[in-house]
C-alpha cells in the first residue's frame, strides 16, 4: 500500500480566534472555513510554551522545550546559547530513514543565530537570524529554503545550500507557497513526501503585507473581544493594528487555498495528510496586552486542523499540546512513535472519535528568558529557569502559578473557569477553591518533576 504523505503548513502568532467558521474575529478566511468543514479540527488545542522556538522545538521532537534546551527563543544575548541540537531526534529525521523526501520552507528559528559566534556571519544574518547549513543541524530535511528569524514580510531573504542571500522581493508567504508548488511540480522520485511549510505572517509587524487584503477590511466591522479595553476600541492606531492582523490572516487563506488546489488538480489530495497550526497566538489588545507568552487563551490557544481522504469531518474538545503534533503524525502515518517522545498519539481521537487514557489537562509554561531579565536574576544570584510561570489547562479550567518576571515577586495563583468566564475577565479565589488548587498543585509538580523543571511551587494549603 502506497504510504501517505504528510505536509503541515503552520502560521506565526496566529490565535485560534481568527479564523471565519469560529465566528470570534473577523476574519475573512473561505478556503481554510471550506478545509475546516472537511478536516478533524481540534478546539483546544495549546501550545505548550506561547513563543516561537520552544513551541517549535516541541512539535517537531514531540518533547518538552525544556528538555529540549529550547527554554526561550534562539536568540543573541544571553550567557548560554539556545537552539534545538543536532541530537535530537525530530519527525524529518524519524521519515527520512523510513524512505521519505524531506522539505522545509520558511521560518525555522531553532538554530544558534549566528551573532552569537561571529560579529559579520558571511551569510548577512543580523541579530537573531541564522543560515542553518547542509548537515545534521537541517535534520534530515534535504530540500531547504529557509531563514532563522527575520520579520521583513515584503523584503524577505532565504538561504539553500550556501550562504548565498536569495532576496525574491515577494510577500513571504506568497514566496514560500510559490517554492512549495515547484517543489511538488519538480519532484522525481516515487518517494512519499513530508513538506513543512512555515510562514510568518501574521507576525509583527502587522502592516508589512499587500495592501490588497487590508482593502477588503476597510468596510468590515471589527468584532472586539469582550476583554478588550473600551479605551483601544477607540483607539485608530489599534484598530488599524487589528486590520492588518486580520488582512495578514486572509492573505494565508489565499495561498493556502493556492496550496490545496495543486494538489487537488495533480491527484496529490488523497494520498496526503494536510494539517493546518500555529506556533502560538496574539492576544491583539485582550487585557490591555499585544502580543504572547503569556497563559491567556488568545495567546495559548492555536488552531490545528487535520485532513485525510480517510477522516470523517469533526470537531473535538480533547486537550491536545504541543508535544502531542509529532507522536499523533507519526502514528497517523503508520511510523514508529521513538521512545523519547513525551506526547501521545492522537489518532484514535482522530479516527475513531474517542481514545482510551484521553489526557484530561496540558501543561503550558513560560520562563523568565529576556536578554534584560536574566541579567536581573543572576546579578541576584538566582535561576532565572526557576522564574516565569507554569501551568494547567483543562477541558474547563486555566490554573496558573506565577513567580513573576522579575526577582523578589511573591509567587501568585490564578484559577479561570473558562466556561462561565470564556474571557478570563474575573480569576476564582483561590482560597475560596483549595482543594481543586491543592490538586492541580500535585498534577503540576508531576509534570516539572518528569521535565526536570527547577520552577518551586511554594506550598499555601
Amino acid at each position: 500500500m502506497r504510504k501517505k504523505n504528510l505536509l503541515y503548513i503552520f502560521a506565526d502568532q496566529w490565535r485560534n480566534h481568527a479564523i471565519g467558521f469560529q465566528g470570534q474575529d473577523s476574519a475573512i478566511t473561505p478556503n481554510i472555513d471550506k478545509f475546516a468543514n472537511e478536516a478533524v479540527v481540534f478546539e483546544n488545542a495549546i501550545s505548550t510554551y506561547p513563543l516561537c522556538s520552544p513551541h517549535r522545538s516541541s512539535l517537531f521532537s514531540g518533547k518538552y522545550p525544556y528538555k529540549c534546551g529550547v527554554w526561550t527563543n534562539c536568540k543573541i544575548g544571553l550567557d548560554e546559547i539556545v537552539m534545538l541540537k543536532p541530537q535530537e531526534r525530530l519527525i524529518s529525521d524519524v521519515l527520512k530513514q523510513k524512505g521519505y523526501d524531506t522539505a522545509y520552507i520558511g521560518k525555522w528559528h531553532l538554530d544558534a543565530s549566528e551573532k552569537n559566534f561571529c560579529d559579520k556571519p558571511k551569510s548577512g544574518a543580523i541579530d537573531w537570524d541564522a543560515y542553518t547549513p547542509p548537515g545534521e543541524r537541517r535534520h534530515n530535511f534535504d530540500f531547504w529554503y529557509s531563514y532563522g528569524a527575520m520579520d521583513h514580510h515584503l523584503d524577505p531573504h532565504y538561504w539553500q545550500d550556501t550562504d548565498a542571500q536569495i532576496k525574491p522581493k515577494k510577500w513571504s508567504p506568497e514566496i514560500e507557497t510559490d517554492v512549495a508548488i515547484e517543489y511538488l511540480q519538480n519532484r522525481e522520485t516515487e518517494n512519499p513526501f513530508c513538506m513543512f511549510i512555515s510562514w510568518n505572517p501574521p507576525h509583527l509587524p502587522y502592516d508589512l503585507l499587500p495592501q490588497k487584503y487590508y482593502d477588503l477590511y476597510e468596510n468590515v466591522e471589527i468584532k472586539f473581544r469582550e476583554n478588550v479595553p473600551e479605551s483601544l476600541k477607540d483607539n485608530l492606531e489599534y484598530k488599524k493594528s487589528h486590520r492588518e492582523y486580520l488582512a495578514a490572516v486572509t492573505g494565508i487563506d489565499e495561498n493556502f487555498g493556492r496550496i490545496l488546489k495543486y494538489l487537488d488538480d495533480n491527484d496529490l489530495t488523497k494520498d496526503t495528510i494536510i494539517v493546518l497550526s500555529s506556533d502560538h497566538g496574539d492576544m491583539l489588545g485582550s487585557q490591555g496586552l499585544m502580543g504572547k507568552n503569556i497563559w491567556y487563551e488568545e495567546s495559548i490557544n492555536i488552531p490545528f486542523m487535520v485532513k485525510s481522504p480517510d477522516l470523517s469531518h469533526h470537531k473535538t474538545q480533547a486537550m491536545f499540546s504541543s508535544v502531542d503534533h509529532m507522536p499523533t503524525l507519526l502514528d497517523m502515518l503508520d511510523v514508529e512513535i521513538p521512545e523519547t517522545v513525551d506526547g501521545v498519539s492522537f489518532k484514535p481521537m482522530i479516527e475513531d472519535y474517542h481514545m482510551e487514557n484521553e489526557p484530561q489537562e496540558v501543561f503550558i509554561s513560560m520562563i523568565q528568558g529576556t536578554v534584560e531579565g536574566v541579567a536581573e536574576y543572576q546579578k541576584h544570584g538566582l535561576n532565572n529557569k526557576c522564574f516565569g510561570w507554569r501551568g494547567l489547562r483543562t477541558k474547563t479550567n486555566t490554573y496558573i502559578i506565577d513567580n513573576g518576571v522579575k526577582p523578589f515577586v511573591t509567587q501568585k495563583r490564578y484559577l479561570y473557569d473558562n466556561v462561565n468566564d470564556p474571557f478570563q475577565l474575573n480569576p476564582l479565589d483561590v482560597t475560596g477553591n483549595t482543594e481543586v488548587c491543592k490538586q492541580y498543585d500535585e498534577v503540576l509538580a508531576g509534570y516539572l518533576n518528569k521535565i526536570g523543571d527547577p520552577f518551586l511551587i511554594k506550598s499555601l494549603w
